[in-house]
């Protein structure tokens, strides 16, 4: 389907809440994951969201009423699979940096714990998996970083969804509470680069989780049960007013 119109993608939306759906997010903590509870929770489209995580987050308010959070090991998964059951749709955006977790501990979060956690919500009903990836993620790159993101991508088709929604965002530009100073500077220069070439380089996390939300409504890709979304496709979905 090309990029509704706001009429269009109002009318989606209307349809969608009358299937009276839940939804899960995984990563809800990070910088994206924060955005995309927020839309969830600013257009309404679910009676049910959970949040899976390693740890409790302080949400408070009236807002959050139908929010429920779920603790997990994701060294245990296996133990808290209840956690993933009862939801329509399922948000990965888990995620971590080898300047953080080192190249093995990249490598179990976002490759060994995105795989665990998508067969976990297949087994638990969930048929439409919306998975941020990164641009240029294949399985085949020399590039480790592209290479995890890509495997794990295959993984994550492989556990065969009704639909698999794969968002390929360039450079995420956020204010990020942690401090990675290279990183700070590539945001500031990208920033500057998108006034100009506005999808190209990079892609406010506000932008890619208003995406999400709105790829969740529209129907999907005919025949074809994984759609992949790069960054210009990300921008125009997550830009319509």
């Amino acid at each position: 389907m090309s990029v509704p119109t706001p009429e269009e993608l109002k009318n989606l939306q209307e349809s969608f809440r009358g299937k009276n759906q839940a939804c899960f997010i995984l990563g809800a903590s990070g910088e994206t994951g924060k955005e995309l509870l927020a839309e969830v929770l600013r257009q309404q489209l679910f009676s049910k969201v959970t949040l899976i995580g390693r740890r409790k987050l302080d949400l408070e308010g009236p807002h959050y009423s139908n929010v429920r959070q779920e603790i997990v090991d994701f060294e245990k998964l296996d133990e808290f699979a209840a956690a993933f059951q009862g939801h329509d749709v399922g948000f990965c955006c888990l995620g971590t940096t080898k300047a953080k977790a080192g190249t093995a501990g990249f490598q179990r979060v976002d490759l060994d714990y995105v795989q665990h956690s998508a067969e976990l919500a297949k087994a638990g009903g969930c048929h439409h998996f919306i998975l941020q990836s990164a641009k240029g993620a294949d399985a085949s790159s020399s590039f480790f970083y592209l290479r995890v993101k890509g495997e794990a991508e295959s993984r994550v088709q492989a556990a065969g969804f009704d639909r698999c929604s794969i968002f390929r965002p360039a450079v995420l530009l956020c204010d990020r509470q942690e401090s990675r100073p290279a990183e700070w500077v590539a945001q500031k220069v990208l920033g500057a680069i998108a006034y100009i070439h506005p999808t190209f380089f990079s892609i406010p996390t506000v932008t890619v989780a208003r995406a999400m939300v709105n790829n969740v409504v529209m129907p999907g890709p005919g025949n074809q049960k994984v759609e992949i979304l790069e960054n210009a496709r990300l921008h125009a979905l997550g830009n319509i007013k």
